[in-house]
């Protein structure tokens, strides 16, 4: 036994590189089908247990999967915005209590979120450190936002500009952090939560002025007659709300009218959801209410399509690749037969060259059936969190 054992690693040892490749390609097309199941299965789980959470979602007139994958996901833009009066329209209804969504801007590609306190409470989001915001300017990172920037409360996140060319002198706000949520496993782990002013101070829409009557600013006053004093061009936006400035922050225009992406009702009860979807779809111009799970629903029947052509289009890789490994061990066996004849005449019993002969096929397929496990476990326990970090980054 020894012998056969000694005769056998022999062997492999000195065909490794062709054992090797055979390993590798009974692994690939023996894991891809099952890791692609796995993981189209964690996320359709995920996208309906998102939507389940979040059954309506009221935005303008457009795609209902680009208001809902926004208003769920915080990753596309809505092509029309709604005006913030029509929070009270639908608070109005009696049917629903309503939570306002304006994610047109991010931070390093971290969505920033303009909303209200009550979206906390809404996705029970608990906090690892600090406090809500509170005021003006203030920032809540979620946990892999705090991890990716290396931030914690006390430090500042800084908004990008939407164009760097942007000559309506927009700046980037200066927000400091405040708080860091616990990780909630969600998409709400990968935003930057500020109020819903912070948000529309960023879009410019309102903004704070340096106090002219200071001694610091003495420089940049061309000339004072009595209550009213000219400024130069150095005077700009404040990019950073503090204590000192945060009285003369103000806004242009009516607020009522300032933009928001998104609204999400919360109703009490199915029957309360039923009566504000007929409400919107019947006496409601310019405006739509989307059922999450519905468009969640067709998204994945189209992502379950296209799984089925791959899967198929595997399995025909696969039944390839064992012909070629079959026909790659019938010629290993052929090439052989001289190897068979000299144990034969040293005495090798007809079941030794055969344990001998088929050592090849049966470390192949081992190695391959235990590397293929492991990366299926792998997959199924890891692979959710690493395809999504390869799609932020």
């Amino acid at each position: 036994m020894n012998d056969l054992l000694y005769l056998s690693g022999q062997y492999i040892r000195h065909h490794k590189n062709k054992l090797l490749i055979l390993i590798i390609a009974i692994t690939l097309v023996s894991w891809l089908p099952i890791a692609i199941q796995s993981i189209v299965n964690q996320t359709a789980e995920q996208l309906l247990d998102r939507a389940n959470q979040t059954p309506l979602v009221i935005g303008a007139p457009g795609s209902p999967l680009e208001l809902a994958l926004g208003s769920l996901y915080f990753r596309t833009q809505p092509p029309e915005t709604l005006a913030f009066e029509e929070l009270r329209k639908v608070e109005e209804t009696g049917f629903a209590r309503a939570i306002p969504l304006h994610y047109r801007f991010n931070a390093q590609g971290h969505p920033i979120v303009g909303t209200h306190p009550d979206y906390m409470e809404y996705r029970k989001l608990q906090f690892a450190q600090g406090r809500p915001a509170a005021l003006l300017g203030e920032a809540v990172l979620g946990a892999d936002v705090a991890r990716a920037l290396d931030l914690a409360v006390g430090d500042f996140v800084i908004s990008s500009p939407e164009n760097v060319f942007d000559i309506a002198g927009v700046y980037p706000l200066k927000m400091p952090v405040v708080g860091i949520l616990k990780p909630a496993f969600s998409p709400d782990d990968q935003a930057i939560f500020v109020d819903l002013k912070t948000s529309w101070v960023i879009q410019g829409l309102g903004h704070g002025h340096q106090d002219l009557n200071s001694k610091k600013a003495a420089g940049q006053v061309l000339k004072k007659e009595g209550n009213n004093i000219v400024a130069n061009a150095s005077v700009r936006q404040y990019n950073e709300i503090t204590p000192d400035n945060l009285d003369s922050f103000h806004f242009h225009g009516d607020n009522s009218r300032h933009p928001i992406s998104a609204i999400l009702p919360v109703t009490k009860d199915s029957k309360s959801a039923a009566l504000l979807i007929g409400l919107y779809q019947e006496e409601r111009e310019g405006i739509q209410i989307v059922r999450s799970q519905r468009v969640i629903s067709e998204l994945l029947d189209t992502v379950f399509t296209v799984r089925d052509y791959i899967i198929i289009g595997i399995a025909a890789i696969a039944v390839a690749t064992a012909i070629i490994a079959l026909l790659v061990f019938l010629l290993s066996l052929r090439l052989r037969q001289g190897e068979r004849f000299t144990l034969a005449r040293v005495g090798a019993s007809q079941t030794q060259i055969f344990l001998l002969m088929a050592t090849e096929i049966i470390t192949v397929l081992l190695v391959s059936a235990c590397l293929s496990t492991l990366l299926i476990l792998a997959t199924q326990q890891f692979g959710m969190q690493l395809l999504q970090q390869l799609l932020l980054n």
